[in-house]
């Protein structure tokens, strides 16, 4: 099987993106980060949804997860306001993690060897113009693999 024919369709962002759009794809969609394009639609990195979470949170709740107790319930719901007008690229760490990026024949061992050397559980499948044409996740990488 190659990574053409399990890549599934899946929502992009731009780095202008106000940050607080690409959290909302992020939660609808369940994914685990989304990938960041160019104007012609070729893959740059990944955003990862930790990576959300670092810039809208309080620096004293990253510093001591016990701190977080001091919100309750009810104020966490605004937690993303952390985020204010910031953009996907305000997001981005400086130093961006190489994006993991497969051709469209390639196989299963080897999508599952670049998501493993990356660390990111979400590899982009490009054409030969390394236009983006899916995706494939950690999730359905292992569901094909265990054929499940």
């Amino acid at each position: 099987m190659r990574a053409g024919e399990i890549a599934a369709p899946m929502s992009t962002v731009a780095e202008d993106l106000p940050a607080r759009e690409a959290a909302r794809v992020l939660a609808a969609q369940d994914l685990p980060g989304l990938i960041v394009v160019d104007a012609r639609g070729r893959p740059l990195t990944v955003l990862a949804g930790t990576q959300v979470l670092r810039m809208a949170l309080p620096a004293y709740c990253q510093d001591d997860p016990a701190l977080a107790r001091v919100i309750d319930e009810a104020a966490a719901d605004v937690i993303l306001e952390g985020i204010g007008e910031r953009t996907v690229a305000d997001l981005l760490p400086r130093n961006r993690p190489e994006l993991p990026v497969v051709r469209a024949d390639a196989t299963m061992l080897e999508v599952a060897s670049v998501m493993a050397r990356s660390g990111v559980p979400l590899v982009a499948v490009v054409d030969e113009q390394r236009v983006m044409t899916g995706a494939i996740t950690l999730d359905g990488l292992l569901d094909r693999m265990l054929g499940t």
